[in-house]
């Protein structure tokens, strides 16, 4: 048997008490005897919430998605919830994607719930995220639950947190909540549940959130238009089938070809490496079949819908995958024209997008007399300024990772809605005799050529995280004067609340959260930003420029990247 620290022995011991189970216990002595690696990661820490809330691989152990790690979670929530909430009735929404173990985990999670004399309404069966948010807000809930892992692997699973207000937790709730689940014991957890206080929903809260993403996705597109769109749309194995073709369906688009390979939710997600919608291999099915048929969208979906793909034909017909900064600014300068035909624009709206975004965003809706704001990786930052400014007018908004959100009614990426106001694009588009990709072409040559790039490198387990902090303490000890040439004018380290004018020798605060993010700007438009996943084992590095010839954009980026040593 192979060396173990005496601190992971101590922990996994805590496990082999008779309140775990007995397969927990046969499968810690398992690892104990066999596997000191397995057991090294799966106690070496506790799962924490990140920027999507809790992620991380199934199976036994501190640092693991198990019944023990949720329900902890769950009693915690629930003591937080009394304490906040004294005098009401508590009440609760729990969904879950496709998953493995997603179902009984819920159940779990409601049980736990349930115990503490809290009421819950349960999904039946997998739902959307961004259902799960809209259905806090319409059955009055006092927080929300969804089990999902989003695109991670196979082996992954996830616990998000939703308040009040149907957005994601954010300070101070997030904090308060960890500091009353590392004050328990797993001995603590009430896993006896009161079958009286769990409800299930399903049909009355589906036909509401329906009818409310066609209300916010729709544009006074023509029948005419819509019977000319032919769609392709893939799940990938996800919840998205349960709620996108149906309200397509209902808003008039009835050319929809559903890539029925990947249709069935399988949370093996057989057909693709990844199920997200950001990797080009993940949407071949649809290409194909789009190219087969001759449509003229696709449109594919993460596994808890919450973000899209997009694919449109390019001026030589052929099917280009729009990136996510793309089609960001795709639908925001729909939605601000749309806005202004209407007469709706009067200085009192905003868009928001994040800090690892593109730059084009602030240039557009600028240009329309529109707030801009900015705010850390995250919906929940998003959902956060619709809440702390109720005198502006939240329009929508989006990030570089393929999420969107159409007006307040969902306080989360939406690939539902956001599906149907792709749609209304490229069905205007089409019935105008242009495309998406020509009506992309020309906002570019109205407000410049800008190109992004999303670089990550997985590193996985305790040395990898080790060595993600490394990489971040050295672009922070050792910051880069130039890069591919541009000498750096600015830097902004999240962590330290801190920018720095370089060409100015000044300094400045940034006044929002604390976050492991460095971004660093030069004198000719070159945007980089280095910031470690809160939800996967990832540093990612983000990169931006932007000038008159779009030709060459390309080899710049390979140049800064090369430069970096990160490519």
């Amino acid at each position: 048997m192979r060396y173990i620290d005496p601190q992971i022995l101590e922990k996994a011991n805590k496990w082999l008490t008779p309140f775990f189970d007995d397969h927990t216990q046969h499968t810690i002595k398992e690892l104990i005897a066999y596997d000191s690696e397995t057991l090294e990661d799966s106690f070496y820490k506790s799962l924490e919430f990140g920027t999507g809330g809790m992620r991380g691989v199934m199976g036994v152990g501190d640092n693991r998605i198990n019944k023990y790690t949720l329900g902890k979670n769950t009693q915690g929530l629930s003591q937080y919830l009394k304490t906040q909430f004294p005098s009401e009735e508590i009440k609760v929404a729990i969904a879950y994607d496709c998953r493995h173990n997603s179902k009984s985990l819920a159940k779990v999670v409601a049980d736990v719930f349930s115990a503490n004399g809290i009421k819950v309404y349960l999904f039946s069966d997998l739902r959307p995220t961004p259902e799960l948010s809209f259905a806090v807000k319409y059955l009055n809930c006092h927080c929300g639950i969804v089990l999902t892992a989003s695109h991670n692997p196979p082996e992954y699973n996830g616990y998000k947190v939703y308040w009040q207000d149907g957005g994601q937790l954010v300070p101070p709730q997030d904090g308060e909540i960890i500091e009353v689940i590392n004050s328990l014991e797993y001995t603590d957890v009430r896993f006896d549940a009161n079958e009286e206080l769990i409800e299930f929903i399903d049909s009355e809260v589906d036909e509401v959130f329906a009818n409310a993403s066609i209300e916010n996705g729709s544009f006074n597109t023509s029948e005419e238009a819509k019977e000319r769109l032919k769609i392709v749309f893939t799940s990938l194995h996800g919840t998205s089938i349960t709620m996108i073709p149906k309200v397509l369906e209902m808003a008039g688009y009835n050319d929809l070809l559903v890539v029925k390979e990947q249709a069935e939710p399988d949370g093996d997600f057989p057909t693709v490496e990844s199920p997200n919608p950001e990797e080009p291999e993940a949407l071949k099915m649809a290409l194909d079949l789009a190219e087969k048929e001759g449509a003229d969208i696709v449109i594919g979906t993460d596994p808890d819908c919450d973000r899209l793909g997009i694919a449109v034909r390019d001026a030589a017909n052929k099917m280009v995958i729009l990136n996510g900064n793309q089609a960001m600014i795709l639908k925001s300068h729909f939605l601000l024209e749309q806005w202004k035909k209407q007469g709706k624009l009067n200085g009192k709206q905003f868009i928001a997008s994040t800090i690892v975004s593109t730059p084009m965003l602030k240039k557009v809706v600028e240009s329309y007399g529109v707030t801009y704001m900015e705010g850390l990786t995250g919906f929940k930052w998003i959902a956060k300024m619709v809440k702390d400014f109720p005198e502006l007018e939240f329009m929508g908004g989006g990030e570089e990772s393929f999420g969107f959100m159409v007006g307040d009614f969902v306080r989360d990426k939406d690939a539902v809605t956001s599906t149907l106001l792709a749609c209304e694009i490229a069905a205007q588009k089409k019935n105008e005799g242009s495309s998406m990709f020509e009506y992309l072409q020309e906002i570019y040559k109205e407000y410049g050529y800008y190109q992004e790039r999303l670089v990550s490198m997985v590193k996985k387990g305790k040395r990898g995280a080790e060595e993600i902090q490394e990489m971040m303490k050295e672009l922070r000890e050792n910051p880069l004067k130039t890069i591919a040439g541009s000498t750096v004018s600015r830097i902004e380290d999240y962590e330290l609340s801190e920018a720095s004018n370089i060409s100015e020798g000044k300094k400045e605060k940034l006044n929002v959260p604390k976050s492991n993010v460095l971004i660093y700007y030069t004198e000719d438009g070159i945007k980089v930003a280095a910031r470690p996943s809160g939800t996967e084992p990832k540093i990612k590095f983000y990169v931006s420029v932007n000038g008159a010839n779009p030709d060459i954009l390309e080899d710049k980026i390979d140049s800064i990247l090369k430069d970096l040593k990160i490519n």
